[in-house]
């Protein structure tokens, strides 16, 4: 595969979804498709909800009015995604990326996920999405299921970019984990990269040899890393970890194992990801 898919909306973090993605693509030489969902909105906001609630009396005009604003309103959304991936197509550009698609999808973000994504390398996709200063953010109400759809790793991007030097991998000794551990090992990107492999474990614990495995993995690449070994709640770790090391990227696997399953497996993973104030690379 040499595409990667990007996604972006109007939020904050569509800026830094872009430079991620044009630096991912620099970096291995990838094309970049960028895709704006048009998700149907639902609630109050939706002027086709207004109409059940009129009642039998209701005129044949308001109706029609009703039905002509909504159509309205759906353009007026198209005509605001085109305007959205051209301003991504330009930033893209000045970046240097020229290998670039667009593409404006109606449906359900997750859907577009699997359709959309399913040729691609990597995806990228930001933390939190159009409403990130509300309650729920438009695409991070939908990250953990992006994640759990999503067949290929998928890199969720922070509120801003900075090259990447410093690496924290989160390691609980399932297949995932292992994966993530050969994805740093293998990577042309990250093998220039420090790597600190964190596990979460008492002493005595078997999960302490399999994480000394996976460092001397990562030695013998060539990667230069270091292992540390903590107790604690597992997402209280990481993120105090990743302060403490400096850490510019979390790489882990997309399903966890044991004490860091909580991370990926329930509402604890949207919470996690929105705390931690780095990108985060899910690998499956």
């Amino acid at each position: 595969m040499d595409k990667l898919t990007a996604f972006i909306d109007s939020s904050n973090y569509a800026e830094s979804v872009c430079d991620h993605a044009a630096w991912i693509a620099g970096q291995l030489g990838l094309s970049v498709e960028l895709v704006h969902v048009l998700e149907r909105k639902q609630g109050h906001h939706a002027p086709t909800d207004l109409s059940g609630s009129i009642g039998l009396g209701a005129r044949t005009a308001l109706l029609e009015e009703l039905a002509e604003l909504d159509a309205q309103n759906a353009k007026l959304a198209q005509k605001r995604g085109r305007l959205l991936l051209e301003g991504a197509l330009e930033r893209l550009a000045a970046e240097g990326v020229t290998d670039v698609n667009i593409r404006l999808r109606n449906g359900d973000f997750v859907e577009a996920i699997e359709d959309v994504g399913a040729d691609s390398r990597v995806i990228v996709i930001g933390k939190r999405g159009e409403g990130a200063d509300i309650a729920t953010g438009h695409l991070g109400s939908n990250l953990e299921r992006a994640v759990r759809s999503a067949k290929q790793p998928v890199f969720v991007a922070a509120r801003a970019f900075k090259p990447i030097h410093k690496v924290l991998i989160a390691y609980d000794g399932g297949p995932s984990a292992e994966k993530a551990v050969e994805r740093v090992a293998t990577s042309s990107i990250l093998q220039e990269t420090e790597a600190t492999l964190l596990t979460v474990c008492k002493d005595g614990d078997p999960l302490a040899g399999k994480a000394e495995a996976a460092l001397k993995r990562l030695q013998d690449a060539g990667v230069t890393a270091k292992l540390l070994t903590r107790q604690g709640h597992a997402e209280k770790v990481i993120e105090d970890t990743a302060v403490e090391t400096g850490a510019d990227l979390l790489v882990m696997g997309a399903y966890g194992h044991s004490r860091i399953r909580t991370l990926v497996i329930g509402s604890t993973t949207t919470a996690v990801l929105r705390a931690c104030k780095i990108p985060v690379f899910l690998v499956r």
